[in-house]
């Protein structure tokens, strides 16, 4: 039995016992969890060493090791996330909808757990803490299988979790990590019906484009982020410079973060050239179309396939449009769906541009950085769900249930 069908299998095992769980063991297990990774950060660290070691050695941009990289701070922040979740409301058990039939059946639609998740990311060890408090909080079982270049963050953490929840009543086989780096243990997960309930990919679009097209087991597709921000004519210029450098260089390693910058032609003859060099002074590299190269010399020009591209990078594409509709038209050729903002002071193109935009979060005057679930209030997210269906937009503990009818009677058959 290879180690993706044994680990699966042992978590299916486990379902009975999370979906009986009461809110108040599942919240101490969690915090049993976070004490733990707080007591063993320096185990932790020296793990997330080897692997930020490795990724240098193979030339891994400093922008991923960012992303990459764990510290007393970083794991208290991680830590403080799973405490957040153990005080958010437990879907599991919430009564959605009730119905009297005529005949006196009492038809009652409550919120259960997936079941079995399988959760595919890259190189964020943060995330196989968040993925567990939120799987767990929700009586979910999990199968997380973590980027190579993260293995030895990602195993040091699963074991430190592992030893705590041993003293709880969360069975510690609820959590598994795949260990094996190869693509296989992939290509094995994205087939598993009847062990796996749903896959959730998180990473780079040809991650997530791997699992969307291959698997056989239900996705939840999430993440890949070309978010655009559009500076209309009546953008107030002071407003629109902290919102642009904020989408871009605040973290521009992560999915939410602005890779194309729309500006009206009126704005830009007036206030482009000062925003650019605001760029300039943060290392953003420029890439333009010919009218912004015009007035920013130093910007190199931008292809049909930089438009297209999640840099993750401190790199910006700038094109210049003459109206609303070009902007928006713009969007919808090149946009992943993720997020999308206008700044403007003309109430008549926000309604516009909020109403037509098809994204799972559209900004008005606001940086696309806000994108999270933290920030939405919904605690630590599972990820960022660009489809249509079961869930859309940050991902929080409802999103990870399903539901079922659960009927009452006395005695009634169908005639």
């Amino acid at each position: 039995m290879s180690e993706v069908v044994n680990k699966t299998t042992l978590a299916k095992a486990t379902t009975g016992v999370l979906a009986s769980l009461t809110t108040g063991q599942k919240n101490e297990a969690l915090l049993v969890m976070a004490a733990a990774l707080r007591a063993e950060a320096d185990y932790i660290i020296a793990a997330n060493a080897e692997d930020l070691e490795r990724g240098r050695l193979n030339g891994t941009p400093e922008s991923m090791l960012d992303r990459l990289a764990l510290d007393t701070g970083r794991i208290d922040s991680i830590a403080e996330g799973l405490q957040q979740i153990a005080v958010l409301p437990d879907p599991i058990g919430d009564h959605l909808e009730t119905i009297e039939r005529p005949n006196g059946l009492f038809i009652e639609k409550v919120r259960v757990p997936l079941g079995v998740i399988g959760i595919i990311y890259e190189a964020r060890p943060n995330v196989t803490v968040d993925a567990a408090g939120l799987c767990l909080k929700t009586g979910n079982a999990v199968v997380l299988r973590g980027g190579s270049s993260a293995l030895s963050s990602n195993r040091a953490i699963a074991e430190v979790l592992h030893r705590a929840l041993a003293g709880t009543a969360v069975p510690p086989d609820a959590l598994q990590l795949i260990e094996d780096p190869n693509r296989s243990s992939v290509d094995e997960m994205l087939k598993l019906n009847g062990l796996l309930d749903v896959i959730i990919p998180r990473g780079g679009s040809s991650l997530i484009q791997n699992v969307v097209l291959n698997a056989t087991v239900p996705v939840i597709e999430t993440g890949a982020g070309v978010c655009h921000t559009y500076l209309d004519a009546s953008a107030e210029p002071g407003m629109a410079q902290r919102i642009s450098l904020n989408a871009k260089a605040q973290r521009p390693s992560v999915c939410n973060s602005m890779e194309t910058l729309l500006v009206h032609r009126d704005f830009a003859a007036t206030h482009l050239l000062a925003l650019a060099e605001a760029f300039r002074d943060v290392r953003v590299e420029l890439r333009g179309c010919p009218d912004t190269t015009a007035l920013v010399p130093w910007a190199l020009p931008v292809t049909p396939q930089d438009f297209a591209t999640e840099y993750n990078d401190y790199i910006l594409n700038v094109k210049i449009v003459d109206t609303l509709e070009a902007a928006l038209g713009h969007i919808a050729e090149f946009s992943t769906k993720h997020s999308e903002c206008i700044v403007t002071e003309d109430a008549a193109n926000a309604a516009r541009f909020l109403q037509e935009v098809d994204a799972a979060a559209v900004y008005h005057n606001a940086s696309t950085r806000f994108t999270d679930g933290f920030e939405f209030g919904f605690g630590a997210e599972i990820g960022i769900s660009t489809q249509k269906l079961h869930a859309r937009g940050p991902m929080g503990l409802p999103a990870l249930t399903s539901c079922k009818y659960i009927i009452h009677g006395s005695g009634q058959i169908r005639g």
